[in-house]
């Protein structure tokens, strides 16, 4: 779609061009086709879009922000939505039943025993390419316990749906996939007859080794439709391999990481023609104990023997047969037992594609139904159930992706249902754009109340995977779309999102602390069974089991795979059991916030956008520089504010916070230690995890929170009344002097002529505002020269007299640096200009004419070209009449004015240029006769001069009387 839309404006070079989304850019890569905007290409910051994407996704998130703002600023752009006002989010983490728990415990373990078996089969066969073999087999590993995670969620939503219905609200369930293509498999192995509900899990394993077992008729049908490539002479047959008798590690390159619905509930297509060896699982010999080795090392059988077939058909058929005794627990499938848990079809309005499903009848039998009515195609059915669920003889909605799109559910005030929504969602999508679909199904214009969202998420640590691809989506949704990546429902869902280069080289991290022994400053998880050595071991075997190890290497240690992703990883753990999956992820998360916590402190973190003082009224602007950014098609400006702001806090807004204050040891504190004769003052505020919020008179306050130990081991509790007098002295001197000052009389900073800010109220902060995008690497390479580190940070700010500003914090240590490049920029713009390409103007066309506009005249300053087109025209040559009488330029105002000055006074017009093109137009249109009466002249709207000129716009006087 988006080269078809390139082609298009390609074609096209003189079309105007509007961009129109639902649903925005989730990703700058999917800006592509928008090469009308100006923010790559000639005379950009960015040449190639490759340059601007690789810029863009260098910097994360924040840099998204900027394009967003940068566009807005440029006027090119408007992003809108529906106002939040009254929608509220929550995260309902749900614990797991013991007796789930147990039953996901077993999963794993059979998951792990299939691994070794399908791998034993393909090596006793001899199958030579399996790429396809483990797509399919890492795609239903995927699907299986996604429905498991999915399923353990269920019985806690019927809760809440229930609590929700009590209190006269109706609900809507929204999920992605229906398991239909399972419960239609067991249709037809039942001849149409069903006498239970139907598991998709057990399907999928079911599926998986019925279909994709290794055999040799699976390579009969691989030669059947493709070309087989011949094996170089010298290289045995894979059956022939060494049959690595300490069978440990399974490398295995393919993974069906695919984020796609389609990836999770369709079959994995791929052409199994290559023969490299990263197509191949290798099994090496790693020395673990046998105890570590599992289930992943089946007894060794001599693939020379006699019955190989019938020893892998053996194999094939025991599986089959513990996957079956293992579907007698599985859950059924989620959405009939959700219809069926909250009072059946009759009670619940069904809008997803799926054709029937199976009910459980008044006498207890269960059967399977079509949802056809007579006469209805499914779409029609959806919408009839819709119409249900709006006039209220349904009060609760199951919709999947089918129905997440164009169908309104909200609480309109045209319908009879207005019950309040909540919205509650089982099963997030894969794609932030169908996850703003589905939300927006009960968030909707014209309605009596906001929805309610509430995500439901497991404690299964493999769940996050899910949450952490649609957070990761929201957040650079956000960003670009609304320049703030708070915009989107990702401020709920963000703590998820891991797919970053934290994520990245945090994975990194524990792989080789597991794998490899390498050291980790991050301290394991605390009261894991056995203790630590108990902890690498059982994490050692279970990555193993779920396919990621390297191999050996001579030190005896794993190498950690090099194409592990963060996707890999988190699909991969969900085959662990719950405790080692927990206990993993807990340590990967450690590891996580541990990085993060590092580049905080080294200043390398990105934050987005963050607010220059919270909490802080006292804002203003002392002085601000205007410079020219180049650009394309036209220029644009940033403006350089030095702002000062005022800390303090008035003894006024002390005391009447101390009246709000209820904690038994909230209050005014003096401290034991004077300093100048003075003892400290200060107001703490007892907060819900036991440690204080301090204010103080010079600061207000603090960043760093205090214990109560800490803070009754330096101070001691006063009433206000002896308080304030130390407040309102230490207030009043903070504003010129800074601590040391107060306490000792000098400061040695200043008696040395330098600046000291210790203690100041007053603080001071530079921003640069504007066309940001334009200057970026500007600045960036002045920091980096100034500072050794080229991340810039932004912020936004809100004055005292109610201005907002949103721009690039700068270092006072680089202020001078970066206005000497400003300058240089803005005198090279300026100088570009002065010798830019274009039409002299006449100096004639500058003298005024003797046409002076009446008070309620109107001038006609538009032009619209005539219809055929001019050749280019030669410089101007011609003079203008020299009787200034009312003839020409349709009332040009008799004014000694500098025309330069007339560009933009009182309208946004340019009639500079309009001068220019008038006369250009007419150089090369002659008029057929003499100028005439006004209404009668060349270039006059209706007159006889030349072609007809129509009048687009209309403007009132713009200039003074004079």
């Amino acid at each position: 779609m988006g080269k078809a839309v390139l082609d298009l404006q390609n074609k096209l070079p003189l079309a105007r061009v509007v961009y129109a989304s639902a649903t925005g850019a989730s990703e700058p890569r999917n800006m592509i086709y928008m090469s009308r905007l100006g923010i790559w290409g000639e005379g950009t910051p960015f040449r190639t879009f490759e340059d601007f994407l690789h810029a863009i996704e260098k910097r994360g998130v924040g840099a998204m922000e900027i394009v967003a703002m940068d566009m807005k600023v440029s006027g090119m752009y408007i992003a809108r939505q529906l106002s939040f006002s009254g929608v509220t989010f929550r995260i309902e983490e749900i614990p797991l039943d013991p007796t789930f728990e147990r039953v996901y415990n077993r999963a794993a373990l059979l998951w792990a025993e299939a691994l070794s078996v399908f791998q034993q089969a393909a090596d006793w066969i001899g199958l030579e390419s399996r790429k396809s073999l483990w797509g399919q087999f890492w795609s239903a590993h995927q699907r299986f316990f996604k429905y498991l995670c999915i399923a353990a969620k269920v019985r806690r939503l019927v809760e809440l749906a229930r609590e929700e219905l009590a209190q006269d609200k109706c609900v809507v369930i929204g999920l992605q996939s229906t398991g239909e293509a399972r419960t239609r498999e067991v249709l037809d192995e039942r001849d149409g007859q069903l006498d239970c509900f139907v598991s998709a899990a057990e399907g999928v394993f079911l599926s998986l080794i019925q279909k994709h077992f290794p055999s040799t008729k699976r390579k009969r049908d691989r030669g059947a439709g493709s070309k087989r490539k011949r094996r170089p002479r010298g290289r045995g047959a894979k059956a022939c391999r060494p049959t690595y008798e300490a069978a440990g590690v399974i490398r295995i390159s393919d993974d069906s990481s695919t984020e796609s619905d389609a990836g999770l509930d369709s079959d994995f297509h791929s052409s199994p023609e290559s023969l490299v060896d990263d197509d191949v699982v290798i099994v090496d010999a790693i020395g673990l104990p046998a105890d570590d080795r599992g289930p992943l090392c089946p007894p060794q059988r001599d693939p020379h023997g006699p019955g190989i077939l019938e020893q892998v058909e053996r194999l094939k058929q025991d599986l089959l047969a513990k996957v079956l005794v293992l579907g007698r627990e599985l859950p059924v499938n989620t959405l009939d037992e959700l219809i069926d848990q909250l009072g059946g079809p009759e009670h619940v309005a069904e809008m997803t594609g799926r054709k029937g499903r199976v009910v459980s009848r008044s006498d207890g039998t269960v059967a399977f139904e079509s949802r056809a009515e007579q006469g209805l195609s499914i779409d029609h059915v959806n919408l009839r159930e819709k119409e249900r669920f709006m006039k209220g003889e349904k009060l609760v909605a199951i919709i999947s992706e089918a129905s997440s799109s164009g169908v309104s559910l909200q609480a309109d005030r045209r319908v009879q249902n207005q019950r309040r929504r909540v919205h509650m969602t089982l099963e997030l999508p894969w794609s932030a754009d169908r996850a703003i679909q589905q939300f927006g199904r009960t968030h909707r214009s014209n309605q009596v109340s906001a929805p309610e969202y509430i995500f439901l998420i497991s404690e299964l640590a493999g769940e996050r995977r899910f949450a952490s691809i649609v957070a990761k989506r929201l957040e650079s949704l956000g960003a670009l779309t609304h320049g703030d990546r708070r915009a989107t429902e990702s401020r709920d869902l963000s703590k998820y999102n891991f797919e970053n280069k934290y994520g990245a080289r945090a994975l990194s991290c524990v792989l080789n602390t597991i794998l490899s022994q390498m050291e980790n400053k991050v301290p394991l998880p605390q009261g894991y069974p056995g203790g630590d050595a108990a902890f690498f071991r059982d994490m050692k075997q279970g990555l193993l089991s779920v396919g990621i190890g390297g191999r050996e290497s001579r030190t005896g240690c794993l190498d950690v795979e090099k194409d592990c992703s963060i996707t890999k990883f988190l699909n991969r753990i969900l085959g662990l059991e719950v405790h080692k999956q927990n206990a993993l992820f807990q340590y990967f998360s450690d590891t996580f916030d541990h990085l993060i916590e590092v580049d905080k402190k080294e200043g390398k973190y990105d934050m987005g956008i963050l607010d220059l003082a919270p909490g802080i009224e006292e804002i203003y602007e002392e002085s601000q520089q205007v410079f020219l950014a180049p650009g394309h098609p036209q220029d644009g400006q940033v403006i350089f504010y030095k702002i000062t702001v005022d800390r303090g806090l008035k003894w006024e807004e002390a005391y009447t916070r101390s009246l709000e204050l209820t904690g038994p040891h909230d209050g005014f504190y003096l401290s034991y230690k004077a300093r100048g004769n003075k003892p400290s003052c200060l107001l703490a505020e007892q907060n819900r995890s036991n440690l204080f919020t301090v204010y103080k008179p010079n600061i207000g306050r603090q960043s760093q929170l205090e214990t109560f130990d800490s803070l009754c081991r330096k101070f001691y509790r006063v009433t206000a009344e002896e308080a304030r007098e130390l407040w309102e002295s230490n207030y009043t001197l903070s504003l010129k002097h800074c601590s040391h000052t107060s306490w000792n009389r000098q400061c040695r900073l200043v008696q040395e002529g330098k600046d000291c800010v210790q203690g100041l109220r007053l603080r001071h902060h530079y921003m640069l505002c504007g066309a940001l995008l334009r200057v970026w690497g500007r600045i960036a390479a002045v920091m980096a020269d100034v500072t050794s580190s080229s991340y810039l940070q932004i912020v936004r700010l809100k004055t005292k007299d109610k201005k907002k500003q949103v721009g690039i914090k700068i270092p006072e240590g680089c202020v001078s640096r970066v206005l000497q490049e400003l300058q240089h920029m803005d005198a090279d713009v300026k100088r570009k200009r002065a010798h830019g390409q274009g039409f002299p103007v006449p100096s004639t066309a500058l003298c005024p004419l003797a046409l002076p506009c009446g008070p309620g005249e109107v001038l006609d300053l538009t032009y619209s070209p005539p219809a055929q087109v001019f050749p280019p025209p030669s410089p101007f040559t011609f003079p203008l009449p020299q009787d200034p009488a009312p003839t020409l330029l349709l009332g040009t105002p008799d004014a000694s004015a500098d025309p330069a000055t007339l560009v933009h006074q009182g309208c946004d017009i340019n009639f500079k240029e309009v001068l220019e093109d008038m006369l250009r137009s007419l150089n090369a249109v002659p008029p057929p006769e003499p100028p005439g009466p006004l209404g009668g002249g060349a270039g006059v709207p209706g007159g006889g001069g030349g072609p007809e000129r129509q009048s687009v716009i209309q403007f009132s006087p713009p200039f003074p009387n004079s």
